[in-house]
């Protein structure tokens, strides 16, 4: 009874969110509760709880920075160009209904990872693609999913991407460093969808006459440009800027973060490298009118981390610590301890669990925040190993948050990211009725994504992809193994 009760606030903050509140209420309400169950249960005086909530939300003070400068970069590079020479640059080779599902694919793919945000890549591409395969005779439900797994891409590998940070937070784990385990693994996912992409228009027999872009947003309806207006502004001045061209040098600000990224240099300097050099290259190409203006973009970031994500976060940390602080998961982590027989089979229920929560509170922060705490202290309850390797293994569970949490979004009907993907579509190309279905049915990426997260994972397979290898016996064992293997030799 008293195990029920120290688990119970997990339940009410996934009820609160399933029945549709807002997570800036619902954390803060699932804290307080924790706190009352904590006081109950443990008897714990309230300066204690409070010193454990405090406490877990301070270790989350760079993140908070970083999710800062990551939306501050993303507001920059949707309004200086670089965006839109992203786009520019990826069309100059003509479309076809063939070829507009895999270029709308690889195109929102590369435009995610550029400004960190599935919506943003998913609002400002909708309008162009659907309306480019409309004018070539694409098959719509191809085109729309086909963008929208593309536009989960970078949201789940992109450095400024607020679930890539927030992940990589709660698991105490480098962003840079979780870009590099991955890395291999979801280039792999993305070359093989674009083949499944192209594959199928192949077989579809769909027609090859070429279009561009700006005819596609020529015959964009006036009431679908107010829809996006008031849904995304950011998306109507990147498709403006699409129509009118920008220098195709606004696309170095994305090369220069992907090099230092790759080099190695610390997130933030990453983040602030690409920042000044919109700047610079946005004053030269006229797509910024002032320093001042620019600033104010900054100052939207600010306020669009400030104003939701990161107060989000503290509530969800103190949550966390308080959770913590009276050792609420220990029966779940005796469950899964009892049920795996090695660690990859625990890192496998890890990524279980990770579907599971997304699934049930149908919000990939949500699961990211209130799941993600439960598998780090599954891992560290569970596991004993070097120091190195015990890392890879939470580079590994912050993987799982993020990419079960966002390419597992798409494969849910009730999900937050479907229901928006489906409002955008209709809004931009009320020409057909959009439901989830259209969404999940040909999104390929979430498929291969999900599929082959957890399958390497079980199989020990992602021995095969550089970097992404996880460590196992006798590099790492379960204490459980430790102990019982210890009880054998006394015997002998």
């Amino acid at each position: 009874m008293i195990a029920l009760l120290k688990i119970s606030p997990v339940f009410v903050m996934a009820g609160l969110m399933i029945s549709g509140m807002n997570a800036l209420l619902a954390a803060p309400i699932a804290t307080i509760y924790g706190a009352i169950i904590a006081s109950l249960t443990c008897r714990f005086k309230f300066n204690d709880i409070v010193d454990a909530a405090v406490d877990n939300v301070k270790e989350m003070q760079l993140v908070f920075f970083i999710l800062m400068a990551a939306y501050a970069m993303a507001e920059a590079f949707m309004a200086t160009g670089v965006g839109a020479s992203i786009i520019s640059f990826s069309l100059t080779l003509g479309l076809t209904a063939r070829t507009v599902a895999v270029t709308g694919f690889m195109v929102t793919a590369v435009l995610s990872v550029a400004t960190g945000t599935s919506w943003g890549t998913f609002a400002a591409c909708a309008p162009i693609f659907l309306w480019l395969n409309h004018i070539v005779g694409g098959n719509i439900l191809l085109t729309t999913a086909a963008i929208a797994g593309g536009a989960c891409f970078g949201d789940n590998i992109g450095l400024i991407s607020d679930t890539t940070v927030v992940s990589s937070g709660i698991q105490k784990v480098e962003v840079i460093h979780r870009i590099k385990h991955q890395g291999g693994w979801s280039l792999i996912c993305l070359t093989i969808t674009a083949i499944i992409f192209y594959a199928v228009s192949v077989g579809m027999g769909l027609p090859t006459v070429i279009c561009n872009a700006a005819d596609a947003i020529d015959k964009i309806p006036k009431d679908v440009w107010a829809s996006l207006e008031k849904a995304k502004p950011s998306a109507v001045e990147l498709l403006n800027q699409v129509k009118t061209g920008v220098p195709m040098y606004m696309i170095i600000p994305l090369l220069v973060v992907l090099a230092v990224a790759i080099k190695g240099l610390p997130t933030l300097a990453c983040l602030g490298l690409g920042i000044v050099t919109s700047l610079v290259l946005g004053l030269v190409a006229g797509t910024i009118e002032s320093v001042p203006k620019f600033l104010q973009l900054m100052k939207s970031g600010f306020e669009g981390a400030g104003s939701g994500v990161i107060v989000m976060m503290m509530w969800v940390g103190a949550f966390g610590g308080i959770m913590s602080k009276m050792d609420a998961f220990a029966p779940l982590s005796r469950f899964i301890s009892h049920i795996s027989r090695n660690v990859r089979e625990l890192m496998f229920w890890n990524g279980v669990l990770s579907i599971a929560g997304n699934a049930a509170l149908a919000d990939e922060m949500a699961q990211i925040v209130t799941i993600g705490p439960i598998i780090r202290t599954l891992l560290e309850d569970n596991v004993e190993g070097s120091e190195e390797d015990m890392y890879t293994l939470r580079l590994r569970n912050a993987t799982f948050g993020d990419a079960l949490g966002v390419f597992g979004s798409q494969l849910i009907p009730w999900h937050v990211y479907i229901v928006f993907y489906v409002g955008i579509a209709s809004a931009v190309y009320p020409l057909h009725k959009f439901v989830a279905m259209d969404i999940i049915r040909y999104n390929f990426m979430a498929m291969v994504a999900v599929g082959s997260l957890l399958l390497l994972t079980i199989t020990g397979l992602d021995r095969f992809i550089p970097l992404f290898k996880l460590p196992s016996e006798p590099d790492v064992r379960l204490k459980k193994n430790i102990v019982k293997s210890s009880k054998e030799d006394l015997v002998i």
